[in-house]
């Protein structure tokens, strides 16, 4: 009888939560799309919503992701010509294509911020 009772507490309690956390959502298209407020048309909202955010998306990614990466690449890079190098001093013989394809991506990183969003569109 007891299970019963708790469980019957538990549905109640979730029915509860659920019907406070329940709540009508309906596009205003107050964005800049260009809907007038309350039609209701989600497409603008979203179109709205989306030429709000793409802007903050591209200064994220110009200041934080692609510096990042350029990090990376750059000690990748320099790590493999210590290690080509060493192997030079060992057998006799530069092995290019590791530094050359590092150096390489390095370059299409450093550049890429100038004419990505142009392919974008952004």
């Amino acid at each position: 009888m007891k299970i019963k009772k708790k469980l019957a507490g538990a549905v109640a309690s979730a029915f509860c939560v659920a019907l406070l956390m329940g709540t009508t959502v309906m596009a205003s298209g107050s964005g800049s799309g260009g809907a007038a407020t309350g039609s209701g048309n989600v497409a603008s909202a979203v179109e709205g919503t989306w030429a709000d955010a793409s802007a903050q998306i591209k200064t994220v990614v110009n200041n934080v992701v692609f510096p990042c990466i350029d990090l990376i690449l750059a000690v990748f890079f320099f790590g493999k010509m210590g290690m080509a190098y060493f192997d030079y001093r060992k057998h006799g013989q530069f092995e290019w294509t590791g530094p050359a394809i590092l150096f390489a991506t390095l370059v299409f990183s450093l550049t890429a911020p100038t004419y990505i969003w142009k392919i974008l569109g952004i």
